[in-house]
């Protein structure tokens, strides 16, 4: 049985026989699926040591970005294309290249542009007036954060705070502690509730976004940031209640609240952000040890659907990038194989399942 940094080493080479990094899809477009996979190459990178990972994300960067630090292809202020901006960091760190200084600048520049709801909460992309989505509080959170912290910007490290309480306050329910995968404060979204505004379920991987998003905040943001106390408690909250839906073979559905229904499936992107959410909140005593084996459960659970091609490890039973919509539309939606979704998701889940296995937890 390999070690989980043992699968992080599999998943990354066999990305990385399939894809030279400036092709990773969509190619050339600064995009949040190259900045979640690379995420995690860059976290198996920094347990490994090995500079392959750090390498190619780097060259992935490098064709992206001119030499004056500007994106070439990326939609203005949409928070997909924010995400990424998370990666310029370690590379700016281990290279001290001004050229990813200026990189930081160009994707900050967005920030300002970005629509806000009435409430002061961000839209997920322009086009949707009104919307935000789960998914927003990972594509923009951790870099508006580390932008705060590494920038002297308080006021910044507040708006990171302030749109994660704004998107629970608007999304869970209080019946069972999860959050809706979205609210449109029009109430005109044809997904949407015309009361309340919100989307009709509790889908997987936007879920999953929740509680690593927020992780990753916390590690940027000061005790002394108004609301912080807030923020932190969230996360064992969240988890708690999420740990509710954990199906028997260790896995969450791609409709969290409804596994016993026949149309639904277990999904393993969603599961590894869970995994990787509660090995951490573990390592950090936000919950009881007793909490690691759940994120254990689960990280065996997404093993066990595992499947080679030779040397190339296939991660399967993916969905797809997925809007939102009903019960039908979630579980209609079509699984992929090495998806950089779920890569990414599963390179982010073996890190922190290491780490909580070094520490003998």
């Amino acid at each position: 049985m390999k070690t989980p940094v043992e699968y992080a080493r599999a998943a990354c080479d066999t990305m990385m026989r399939k894809f030279a990094a400036p092709d990773l899809p969509p190619k050339g477009h600064f995009h949040y699926h190259q900045g979640v996979f690379l995420s995690g190459v860059l976290k198996t990178w920094q347990l490994t040591g090995d500079e392959r990972y750090f390498n190619y994300a780097k060259d992935w960067l490098d064709s992206v970005i001119d030499e004056e630090g500007r994106i070439l292809l990326y939609d203005h202020a949409d928070l997909d294309d924010i995400q990424p901006g998370i990666l310029l960091y370690p590379v700016l760190d281990q290279t001290q290249n001004p050229r990813y200084e200026k990189a930081i600048q160009s994707v900050y520049a967005q920030v300002p542009d970005v629509p806000r709801c009435a409430c002061g909460g961000f839209y997920h992309k322009v086009r949707h007036t009104g919307q935000m989505w789960l998914d927003g509080l990972y594509m923009i959170g951790p870099f508006l954060a580390e932008y705060g912290r590494r920038y002297n910007r308080p006021d910044l490290r507040e708006d990171v705070i302030r749109h994660v309480l704004l998107m629970k306050e608007h999304t869970r329910d209080p019946k069972t502690g999860l959050w809706y995968h979205a609210w449109d404060e029009t109430h005109q979204a044809d997904w949407c509730d015309p009361d309340t505004g919100l989307a009709p379920e509790f889908w997987g991987r936007s879920l999953g976004w929740v509680p690593v998003a927020i992780l990753d905040d916390l590690e940027q943001l000061s005790p002394s940031d108004p609301g912080y106390d807030q923020l932190q408690a969230i996360v064992p909250e969240l988890l708690e209640a999420i740990c509710r839906y954990q199906g028997p073979d260790g896995r969450w559905y791609q409709v969290v609240n409804k596994p016993d229904r026949p149309e639904n499936w277990p999904e393993n992107s969603c599961t590894c952000l869970f995994a990787a959410a509660l090995a951490r909140a573990v390592l950090l005593g936000m919950l009881p040890t007793s909490y690691a084996e759940k994120a254990h459960a689960a990280y065996e659970g997404v093993i066990r659907s595992l499947t080679w091609e030779g040397d190339d490890l296939q991660i399967g039973g993916v969905c797809v990038g997925t809007g939102v919509g009903s019960y039908e539309f979630y579980c209609g939606r079509p699984c992929s194989v090495n998806d950089l979704h779920g890569v990414g998701a599963f390179l982010l889940m073996c890190t922190a399942i290491q780490q909580l296995e070094q520490a003998g937890l």
